[in-house]
């Protein structure tokens, strides 16, 4: 397992994050995601923790708390020392019926915060991530509060997550304009069939210096492997009632072959294929992996130790390309004017 620092900052987080999503029971959208209960969480939770993960990632939307909750009792169960492991949650979504149990206001953050405290059972949260863009709440008000509670000792770095390349480069802005804690990463949806972060948010972070960390990194499981476009009808996988996140299957089934004669010749899975793509990609900091079952989690596990040589990059790249787009090929044409060799 190897170690980078998130963003412009001196912390240390392992390649690959666990991901706790799947803990807890719930209905509708989280009752095909979660089922994971305490139990099983600690089989996962010491997987990880045995083989070198010392990120954890969850939100308090996750199963209305239960995520959150679970996690702490993991590592008190494991005997964990908190000070070994780096916890990031999130705040954002529903979390109760009125008006102001939701969004990125300081009055949301400010309560969501203790609960969070209380449900993980810790008095830190390492990296605090707002989970979504709030067009409601003004930007500066949301970073004030953030950083009153680094301030406070109640969470130790700042993160986004989903949030679009203009409105991350603005946070950044008023950050330095106002003396205020930096942002130390980005959570966003980057995959071998899902590109589209490098158009504006890669080139945006690393001119920044902000960490990224991927989510669903196997595209909500089309990238498992288990996936083909002969049997496009079958009932196999949550993607089959839940298409999320949405994949262009006229490029992925496609992608899905070079993917398996890579995986043939790495005698590995497709998935680990996937995840050790992302682990070229010199702008990812942390992948994060979920898991329901002990062997799904030793599989993604495995890819941190796949080297892809040049030809298997190059066909993976190939098969995956974006579609030029302006002003990307405007700026790479003209971009070429100033080359002298």
């Amino acid at each position: 397992m190897h170690y980078k620092t998130l963003g412009n900052t001196g912390l240390m987080v392992s390649e690959l994050c666990l991901g706790t999503m799947t803990f807890g029971a719930g209905e509708g959208f989280w009752g095909d995601i979660s089922g994971v209960n305490q139990e099983g969480a600690d089989l996962l939770v010491k997987t990880a923790f045995d083989a070198g993960i010392n990120f954890l990632d969850t939100a308090n939307v996750y199963c209305g708390g239960q995520s959150e909750q679970i996690l702490g009792q993991s590592l008190r169960n494991l005997g964990i020392a908190r000070e070994e492991t780096v916890i990031a949650s999130k705040v954002f979504g529903i979390m109760g019926k009125g008006p102001n149990d939701r969004g990125a206001s300081r009055g949301h953050i400010m309560t969501a915060i203790q609960a969070s405290l209380k449900r993980i059972g810790t008095d830190y949260i390492d990296l605090y991530q707002i989970h979504g863009f709030d067009s409601h709440t003004p930007i500066e008000e949301t970073l004030e509060a953030l950083n009153d509670l680094v301030k406070q000792g109640y969470i130790r770095y700042i993160g986004l997550s989903n949030w679009a390349a203009w409105q991350v480069m603005k946070a950044v802005d008023i950050s330095r304009y106002r003396g205020l804690s930096s942002i130390a990463s980005l959570q966003a949806y980057y995959t071998i069939v899902g590109r589209d972060l490098e158009r504006e948010i890669v080139p945006m972070l690393l001119s920044e210096n902000v960490g990224l960390m991927v989510w669903s990194p196997l595209a909500g499981g089309f990238l498992s492997g288990k996936y083909k476009a002969h049997a496009q009808g079958e009932k196999e996988g949550r993607r089959s009632d839940f298409n999320f996140p949405p994949v262009n299957l006229t490029r992925g089934y496609p992608l899905l072959e070079v993917m398996r004669k890579v995986a043939e010749k790495q005698d590995c899975s497709v998935a680990e294929i996937a995840l050790a793509w992302l682990l070229h990609q010199k702008v990812v900091t942390s992948i994060i992996i979920g898991a329901k079952r002990l062997d799904q989690l030793q599989d993604n596990i495995g890819s941190t130790k796949i080297v892809l040589d040049e030809e298997s990059l190059e066909m993976l790249d190939k098969a995956s390309q974006l579609d030029a787009e302006y002003p990307g090929w405007m700026l790479e044409r003209q971009g070429q004017y100033r080359q002298f060799d």
